[in-house]
């Protein structure tokens, strides 16, 4: 009798949940129990800055974020990181964070580099739209909506031009120099590779790997894997706090810098190119050297001893046999270590 019993109550509840709504239903059996209706807008805009010792700037910079970014009217995140700072930067973004929860703090053990921040910062963005900028307020979050305007024309990074640069004479000439040569080898017609404040679509930083300090060619190591390039005037205001973190070293850094950029992204499957290129060049160069003073001394013309010109042939032929071995080692060692995505792939029909 109760096992009867028992089978009726559970056909009753059967018929009962077959007359509900078929919406309700699903809402019922969907509806996890004893939880809140969780927040599923999906961030259109990660907001990525470093922060290295700028403890008084970071109240201000998260006050005209949260002005800007809450009048686009799009879901966004901001993310600091922390890159070891020494003094209250860390506690500053700690108070920041319960003030706003939009705000996410990574912070660092140590000093590792603006690269390894902003490589963090984008493995950790969630928006379709990624904006970098600096922590020291030079640069003017309000810029923001232009920079993803321009982005919208159909560009996948869109690098912020400081035309008129707020800062001393021996930060501009040599970054002027800087990139004039960057844009001379690259061919990428922008004007300020060094520029903080760029904008980006989330596919980019996805692809693009920064570490070491080749943040500053971003835009090169993205335009080489076959994304659009484009840049917008943007403002640049004096520093407000502290002072800058930088020297005259990372001009020279950057064109050291520079070198591996073009070794790692033109030549580091085709070696052989690069070293087979150099080694030809100066193994013919020796040779023909060579071979005039040796035709020379047949006729008669010359004597061949105590002639520095022949030694330099030899020494150029004997260079030139070096780069070519160079190259055949790094060919064979690039075929063995094939592993990572040679391509990048923009679009896919099925």
């Amino acid at each position: 009798m109760p096992e009867e019993k028992k089978q009726t109550q559970q056909q009753k509840q059967y018929r009962r949940r077959r007359r509900q709504p078929k919406s309700q239903q699903q809402q019922k059996d969907t509806q996890p129990a004893n939880s809140r209706q969780p927040n599923t807008k999906k961030v259109a805009i990660s907001v990525v800055i470093p922060v290295y010792n700028e403890e008084t700037s970071l109240p201000e910079l998260a006050e005209e974020l949260r002005s800007i970014l809450g009048g686009m009217g799009m879901p966004y995140q901001i993310i600091f990181i922390d890159d070891g700072s020494t003094d209250g930067s860390f506690k500053v973004l700690r108070e920041l964070h319960r003030i706003n929860k939009r705000i996410k703090v990574i912070r660092l053990r140590t000093n590792f580099g603006k690269s390894a921040a902003l490589s963090l910062g984008f493995q950790y963005a969630e928006g379709d739209i990624v904006i970098t900028l600096d922590a020291d307020l030079q640069d003017d979050p309000a810029e923001i909506p232009n920079l993803v305007r321009e982005l919208k024309k159909g560009y996948d990074v869109v690098s912020g031009w400081k035309k008129r640069r707020r800062d001393p004479i021996t930060k501009t000439i040599p970054s002027r120099l800087f990139n004039y040569t960057v844009r001379l080898f690259t061919g990428i017609k922008i004007h300020d590779f060094n520029c903080g404040l760029k904008a980006y679509r989330k596919e980019v930083v996805k692809k693009i790997r920064v570490y070491g300090e080749l943040h500053r060619f971003i835009p090169v190591l993205a335009h080489w894997q076959g994304f659009s390039i484009g840049e917008k005037i943007v403002q640049h205001r004096k520093r407000k706090y502290g002072k800058t973190k930088f020297g005259i070293t990372r001009f020279l850094k950057g064109f050291l810098d520079f070198i591996t950029v073009i070794f790692t992204t033109r030549y580091a499957t085709r070696p052989l190119h690069l070293f087979g290129s150099i080694g030809l060049v100066c193994f013919f160069t020796g040779f023909f050297i060579d071979a005039y003073l040796t035709i020379q001394w047949f006729l008669g013309n010359i004597t061949l001893s105590n002639r520095p010109l022949l030694l330099a042939g030899f020494l150029l032929i004997i260079v030139g046999v070096q780069f070519l071995a160079i190259g055949l080692l790094g060919e064979m060692i690039s075929r063995g270590q094939h592993g990572d995505e040679e391509y990048s792939i923009r679009d896919i029909l099925d």
